[in-house]
């Protein structure tokens, strides 16, 4: 037996089940729903198949879901478990996981973090702050940036960036190693 038919065969003692635990009796649903008493026993017993028509008022009159009556499978959790790391004493969670290419992180900078320590690499990062007091030393400037900002630069500069001493900071991270730039700017139109 096919999934469907599987599932078709289980509505109707689905339908009886939840109807005799709330003590209804078919001519109360009958009244309820509209559907005849017959074919309501027809459909609890399996000798009418079932159909939204027939479904759906008898859910309405149970107040349950459509998917309670048909049994629809649950679908699985959609929650992505990501797995926090340590690196350099920040918590760094990946948000990628293809190898190569534009790489995303969520970042928590601890508030002690904030001495420089500048470093080159081949790259281009975009951060974006998410809470707390970004300081961002990059090359000659050195610039402190709030929830909410954005910074974009070439990694083979001189760089650094911590805390600006003010509390703990929450970055997002997007992080080309071959160069890439994060965004394209467009161009405006030619006339014609």
């Amino acid at each position: 037996m096919d999934k469907i038919a599987q599932a078709l065969s289980e509505v109707g003692p689905r339908l009886k089940r939840l109807r005799t635990q709330r003590d209804i009796t078919l001519a109360a649903l009958s009244e309820a729903t509209g559907i005849s008493k017959s074919t309501l026993s027809r459909l609890e017993s399996g000798q009418r198949k079932p159909s939204l028509e027939l479904l759906f008022p008898i859910a309405q009159a149970h107040q349950v879901p459509l998917d309670e009556l048909v049994g629809t499978p649950e679908v699985g959790d959609p929650r992505i478990r990501l797995t926090p790391r340590s690196a350099h004493g920040r918590i760094v969670v990946p948000l990628t996981r293809q190898p190569g290419g534009i790489a995303a992180w969520k970042i928590l900078v601890p508030a002690d973090q904030t001495e420089p320590d500048l470093r080159v690499h081949d790259g281009y990062e975009w951060i974006y702050v998410l809470s707390g007091r970004l300081r961002l030393v990059l090359a000659d400037h050195d610039l402190v940036l709030a929830a909410g900002q954005v910074a974009e630069f070439d990694t083979r500069l001189p760089h650094w960036f911590g805390s600006a001493g003010t509390g703990a900071v929450e970055i997002l991270s997007l992080f080309g190693p071959q160069g890439e730039r994060m965004h394209v700017r467009a161009q405006p139109r030619a006339k014609s």
